[in-house]
């Protein structure tokens, strides 16, 4: 219960955060408010925290929840506490994600999505994974994307190359290739192109590369070019400004046909990680770079 104040406060890594107006709808569909968006989030904190320390945030900010105006937040905000980290990049300072009570802070800023850069600030030209994010036009259903990824990964499987898939949380789905940083982002970008073009050749009946909504035709859009130096991409168990709450999972292969984004949300993201655990992680120490390092040498090759 909030005090007479309407303000509560927190202790969490011997931080005090306040959490002001702790009742406040941040998902009026969901039920959630910004007291239960802090709980949650706690709870989530061990598993988010793996995938966004040392990355450039970017965090999308509703300070009257998911149903009023919203705004992108790079440059760290005013008021940001001393000890939140943050790092230089591009003449801004971004906020590092490295602790529960960054995480816990940032909720009570309305941080609702939380984006992160594709590689550790320590390597600022080498992403730590390929990305294909695949988002589909309107018209489509979300059976259509799994079925898409369901090919991609096929393929990737018979070249010796493990991949790992969770949904955006929204849409679409985003695969990862990891790299171990091993490659700068002009070779990884062109290897991101080389699957995106040859996925968009292969089945051009419902894949397209064309970046321009309008020219989409109905198709699913292989988007290779969001993996560059200073973009970002919603993170591992990050939540998302959708009226279900739902949150980006990660989802094992044999549970792509049966899944749907709004069913892992803020309110049982907890239940599923209990039961599953982070079936994510291995993707940390997992390194493709030998196996695309040949598919890059004759990317080359061919340019010759």
């Amino acid at each position: 219960m909030a005090t007479v104040t309407d303000v509560l406060k927190v202790e969490i890594e011997n931080k005090v955060i306040d959490i002001k107006n702790p009742d406040k709808l941040f998902w009026p569909e969901a039920g959630i408010t910004k007291l239960e968006y802090v709980k949650t989030m706690t709870k989530l904190a061990p598993f988010l925290i793996k995938y966004s320390k040392h990355r450039m945030l970017t965090s999308i900010r509703y300070p009257h929840g998911i149903n009023d105006k919203s705004f992108f937040q790079k440059e760290k905000p005013q008021g940001t506490p001393e000890w939140v980290e943050t790092v230089e990049f591009n003449q801004k300072n971004y906020i590092n994600l490295n602790s529960a009570a960054t995480l816990v802070w940032l909720c009570t800023q309305a941080a609702l999505e939380l984006h992160t850069s594709f590689n550790v600030h320590e390597k600022p030209n080498h992403p730590s994974s390929l990305v294909f994010d695949l988002d589909p036009d309107d018209d489509l259903h979300f059976e259509d994307v799994a079925e898409l990824a369901g090919r991609i990964h096929e393929t990737l499987e018979a070249l010796g190359i493990m991949d790992f898939i969770k949904t955006s949380g929204a849409t679409g789905l985003q695969i990862f290739v990891p790299v171990a940083a091993k490659f700068d982002y002009d070779t990884a970008r062109s290897l991101n192109e080389f699957f995106a073009q040859y996925f968009a050749e292969k089945l051009r009946s419902t894949v397209t590369i064309e970046r321009m909504k309008k020219k989409r035709e109905g198709k699913i859009y292989f988007d290779w070019q969001q993996m560059w130096t200073g973009k970002s991409m919603i993170t591992a168990y990050s939540a998302r400004a959708v009226k279900s709450a739902a949150v980006s999972a990660p989802i094992e292969w044999s549970e792509l046909n049966d899944v749907r984004p709004e069913m892992f949300t803020l309110k049982n993201i907890i239940n599923r990680l209990e039961q599953k655990g982070d079936i994510f992680e291995p993707s940390l120490k997992c390194d493709n770079s030998p196996q695309l390092n040949e598919i890059s040498k004759q990317i080359e090759a061919a340019k010759k």
